[in-house]
């Protein structure tokens, strides 16, 4: 299973954000300052005022100790190298929910996953006072995790198979390197995971009619300018025109090498045009047209992971 064309392309806001916790996490880990990131209720949240008679003295106390550059890194910076792995691999894989929805409303999407989870966390922090918490570990978590929703509810199973006795789908390895980051720092970790999830779910239900939202068009511009081409990018520049529209070119050559396919072996393609009901349902049920749904999966032969890279690619032109 994959997450569409190799490379960020289409995906500008994934490419910064990747780039973005590489840097930072290497920059705190070479100055063996990446543990000393992340939420901490002792140091963080615990904090009180001075009885004093100057109250600017008492600002300044406040906002000394709140560190707020350390929250704005926390949020891209991973604890270790494990952790870093498995968060890029997964935000890389995740970038096409970008594709799908756009980088606009997937700026947003990030915004709200970051702030909620963060909340989320201060409030835990705060009922739970648990010892064992003395901070956080640090990182996307609340992005990574919030995309696991929409990944549960919305990516279909196109492959299923057997290890011994135990069946396996081509999610479950994004399963599995979820799971491995979750508890990469036990309880340190875990909470910040759940906390992810809780947001992903406030915006499934679309709270707020947040689903709706969108960033001015200069601050879009802002984010396409700031992330440069990158190796494996390709230009939209000139989609492919078949019968799903305008599409990329990634999915162009996919419907060409179908319809070629097609010309020169008209004996086997007729058995298996007519794609099956529960194919066109499931493509249905993630919110593409039927119709489109069922042409995608005539030129992909049925390959309803093919079909749905190229839906996904259609609706982010």
């Amino acid at each position: 299973m994959n997450g569409g064309p190799s490379g960020f392309n289409n995906a500008p806001i994934t490419r910064t954000f990747v780039i973005a916790c590489a840097l930072f996490t290497i920059v705190f880990g070479i100055r063996g300052r990446s543990s000393k990131l992340g939420l901490s209720y002792q140091v963080d949240l615990e904090w009180k005022v001075n009885e004093i008679n100057n109250h600017a003295m008492e600002i300044l106390d406040i906002f000394e100790k709140l560190q707020l550059w350390k929250l704005i890194v926390s949020v891209f910076a991973f604890s270790s190298t494990p952790e870093l792995m498995f968060g890029l691999y997964l935000l890389y894989y995740f970038r096409v929910f970008e594709r799908q929805i756009g980088s606009n409303k997937y700026s947003v999407f990030i915004l709200f996953s970051v702030i909620v989870s963060l909340v989320l966390e201060v409030l835990a922090l705060a009922l739970l006072k648990d010892p064992t918490l003395n901070k956080l570990t640090s990182g996307p978590y609340g992005l990574i995790f919030s995309s696991f929703v929409t990944f549960y509810l919305d990516i279909p199973v196109s492959t299923r198979f057997r290890v011994f006795s135990l069946r396996f789908s081509d999610k479950s390895f994004i399963y599995l390197a979820g799971f491995q980051l979750l508890l990469s720092s036990w309880k340190r970790s875990i909470l910040p995971g759940i906390c992810g999830l809780v947001a992903g779910s406030l915006y499934r239900l679309n709270i707020f009619c947040i689903r709706r939202m969108k960033f001015p068009e200069f601050i879009a511009s802002f984010f396409s300018w700031l992330s440069w081409p990158s190796v494996g990018s390709t230009s939209p520049a000139a989609p492919s025109r078949n019968v799903l529209g305008n599409l990329p070119s990634y999915a162009g050559r996919q419907v060409e090498a179908s319809l070629l396919f097609e010309r020169n072996n008209p004996a086997l393609v007729s058995s298996t045009t007519e794609p099956p009901e529960d194919f066109i349902a499931t493509l249905v049920s993630m919110g593409f047209d039927r119709n489109s749904a069922r042409q995608a999966l005539i030129h992909s032969r049925n390959d309803i992971n093919t079909a749905t890279n190229i839906l996904l690619e259609s609706q982010s032109h």
